[in-house]
């Protein structure tokens, strides 16, 4: 399967903010999760899909109030169980500069939330697919 990618955005309201006024890492982090959860979504039925670790969520550049995030989510990596998620926010007037990225892990799970085989492949094509399944390759969930 080629690696499909999954956009959604978010304007930066007063609530989003910290006490620095620019965006909240533990909003920044809900919607990460919730991007890749999309993207992880569109492969497996969503009520099979448990997010177990937030790899890395590094932030570049404050995000200020007002700003329109675009969210860019794909799925990476397939082990066994396991699918893993490269999540890159940018601003919607300049998508070439991303402000925060990481990876994220989810799990594929019976009903009583035991890990299951998805039997799924991902197969990478772009150099820059290739780079981030490498890297989430390595990672221990």
């Amino acid at each position: 399967m080629n690696i499909k990618t999954y956009i959604s955005h978010r304007l930066i309201k007063s609530e989003d903010l910290n006490h620095h006024g620019t965006l909240f890492a533990g909003r920044s982090a809900e919607w990460f999760v919730e991007s890749a959860f999309i993207a992880g979504s569109s492969l497996v039925n969503a009520k099979n899909l448990v997010c177990v670790k937030i790899n890395g969520m590094h932030f570049k550049k404050p995000v200020q109030l007002g700003d329109i995030l675009f969210y860019e989510s794909k799925i990476v990596f397939a082990g066994r169980t396991s699918l893993v998620a490269h999540v890159a926010a940018s601003l919607r007037d300049n998508p070439d500069d991303t402000l925060v990225e990481g990876l994220i892990s989810f799990v594929h799970v019976d009903h009583q939330t035991k890990p299951v085989p998805h039997n799924i492949t991902i197969e990478a094509e772009t150099a820059e697919d290739i780079k981030l399944q490498k890297q989430a390759a390595f990672l221990k969930n």
